[in-house]
C-alpha cells in the first residue's frame, strides 16, 4: 500500500466508524454568526487595525474632500500617471495632475499589461470591506475594474465608505454574488521564504493604500 492508498483507507474507515449525516444540502445546519452589534465606528477602528497590521497605509476623510486626500495621497507617492477603473467617480480624479488613464470595459479600450505595468498605481472603489479579516473585496462591477488592474501596478488606491464595512465573512458575502469575479485583498501583496524573509510586491502590488471615507456616500 503506498501513501495515498493509506490515507484513502484511513478516510474511509474514519467514514465507517461514524459515517456522516445523510443530510441534502439545504438542510445542512448553519448556525455560524450572520448578525454584528458593532457600531459603524467600532467596525471602522478594526479595520484601519487590520489593515496596519497588515502594513498597508491608510487615510481617513469625508465625501466632500475625497478628490482633495487622493491628490494629497498621489503627490506623496510621486505619481505622475495612474489608471483609474471604467465607472469611477469622476469627481474623484477631476481635479488631479496626475495624468489619469481609464481602463475601459471592451478589449478595444482597456489598457495593455505593458500599460498598467508602466503606470505609477491604481485607483479603484471596492464593493464590501471585512473589518475582522482586514479583507477589501472588489467583485469587477463599476469603479473596481478587471482583475489584473489590481495585479500589475506596484501602488493600489482603494476607497472604501464606512457603509461597505461589515464584521465578518458570512455579513460579507450577504452583499456579494458569488458568481462574479471576485478578488479578496487582504494588505499589499506579500509572501515568505523558507527562511521567513518577507518580500512584498510578488503577485500583487508591493504598496495598498486605503481612505476610509467617514460618511455614507451620497444616493
Amino acid at each position: 500500500m503506498n501513501a495515498r492508498e493509506e490515507v484513502l483507507a484511513r478516510i474511509a474507515n474514519a467514514h465507517r466508524a461514524a459515517p456522516p449525516p445523510n443530510l441534502r444540502y439545504e438542510d445542512i445546519s448553519r448556525e455560524y454568526r450572520t448578525t454584528s452589534d458593532s457600531s459603524a465606528e467600532m467596525l471602522t477602528e478594526l479595520l484601519i487595525d487590520r489593515l496596519l497590521d497588515y502594513r498597508a497605509l491608510v487615510r481617513q476623510g469625508s465625501v466632500d474632500d475625497l478628490g482633495a486626500t487622493i491628490a494629497d495621497a498621489l503627490a506623496e507617492r510621486g505619481a505622475d500617471t495612474v489608471a483609474a477603473a471604467a465607472g469611477l467617480d469622476p469627481s474623484w480624479t477631476s481635479d488631479l495632475s496626475v495624468s489619469v488613464l481609464t481602463d475601459g470595459l471592451s478589449e478595444d479600450d482597456q489598457l495593455s499589461v505593458s500599460e498598467l505595468d508602466g503606470v505609477d498605481g491604481v485607483i479603484t472603489s471596492c464593493a464590501v470591506a471585512i473589518a475582522e479579516t482586514g479583507t477589501l473585496i472588489l467583485d469587477g462591477s463599476a469603479g473596481q475594474g478587471r482583475r489584473v488592474l489590481t495585479l500589475i501596478p506596484d501602488y493600489h488606491l482603494c476607497v472604501v465608505f464606512v457603509d461597505q464595512i461589515v464584521a465578518d465573512v458570512p455579513q460579507a458575502l450577504t452583499r456579494l454574488e458569488a458568481t462574479r469575479p471576485l478578488t479578496m485583498i487582504s494588505g499589499p501583496s506579500a509572501t515568505s521564504d523558507i527562511e521567513l524573509n518577507r518580500v512584498e510586491g510578488v503577485h500583487g502590488p508591493r504598496t495598498l493604500e486605503v481612505i476610509i471615507v467617514g460618511r455614507e456616500r451620497s444616493e
